[in-house]
């Protein structure tokens, strides 16, 4: 009989519990007056309940896809790394599946490494194709970081292996493209597509500085990502600049 059976084991079959087996989970031990059990009950249905809110947010999300989806592949374009005072900028291109329900897309500033990290693996296993434009130091000190965001982006979009049939960009309308564009304000927290493309871009660029930091530890990229944190000025004004310093961003510490 499930009454019987120890509170630690039913939290283990509560923490072991797939999605599709809370129902099932909640209908076998509601009845069980246990103050411990109850509360596995409950916290088996507020995972339920946020699932059901989780799955409401990624459907808004899906709004510019659902408007555009007759024009054929949509692919979703953004970039990470205008700011930094160092290494490159990165632009990330996603062209997701008609089909998508991968939850928890959103602007990959409002996620946390670990999300970020575990979301990249399932878009570049379940999308239809993914390009990575990246620009770096040397190339935004000749041509200006806005005109080096272009250039990434285009990058990004040449390097898909699909070609998409429509644009959707957070923010921008990219020069020199000519697929059909639709720049939307704050993309990242309004489309799934820009959403996914603002993670793989974060996640390639934050990887990259880390490795950076294996060769140069003074600076702390692995922890700023090249963003100009008080201790990485600091090291700045004493060590001078990195082979991969943006020299146009450091004029004033440097």
């Amino acid at each position: 009989m499930s009454e019987l059976k120890k509170i630690g084991v039913i939290k283990e079959e509560l923490q072991a519990a797939e999605e599709t087996m809370l129902p099932s989970f909640i209908t076998e031990y509601q009845k069980d007056e246990r103050a411990g059990v109850q509360k596995l009950v409950q916290q088996a249905q507020k995972r339920l309940d946020n699932l059901a809110k989780e799955r409401a947010r990624i459907e808004t999300l899906k709004k510019y896809e659902r408007e555009y989806e007759a024009c054929g592949y949509i692919c979703g374009i953004d970039e990470v790394g205008r700011g930094p005072l160092a290494g490159p900028v990165v632009a990330g291109a996603v062209i997701l599946p008609k089909d998508c329900n991968i939850l928890y897309i959103n602007d990959s500033k409002k996620l946390s490494e670990k999300k970020r990290e575990e979301l990249y693996d399932i878009i570049m296993e379940q999308a239809v194709a993914t390009g990575i434009g990246m620009v770096g130091p040397g190339r935004i000190d000749e041509i200006n970081i806005l005109q080096a965001t272009y250039e990434a982006m285009r990058e990004a979009i040449h390097n898909l292996s699909v070609t998409p049939d429509i644009l959707l960009n957070d923010a921008v309308t990219i020069p020199e493209v000519p697929i059909h564009q639709i720049p939307i304000i704050k993309g990242d927290a309004k489309s799934i597509s820009i959403g996914a493309a603002s993670i793989i871009a974060k996640v390639t660029r934050d990887r990259l500085m880390v490795e950076y930091d294996k060769v140069m530890p003074e600076y702390g990229f692995a922890s700023n990502k090249g963003y100009g944190s008080k201790e990485h000025i600091e090291a700045l004004k004493k060590y001078g600049p990195s082979p991969i310093h943006r020299r146009s961003f450091i004029t004033h510490f440097c």
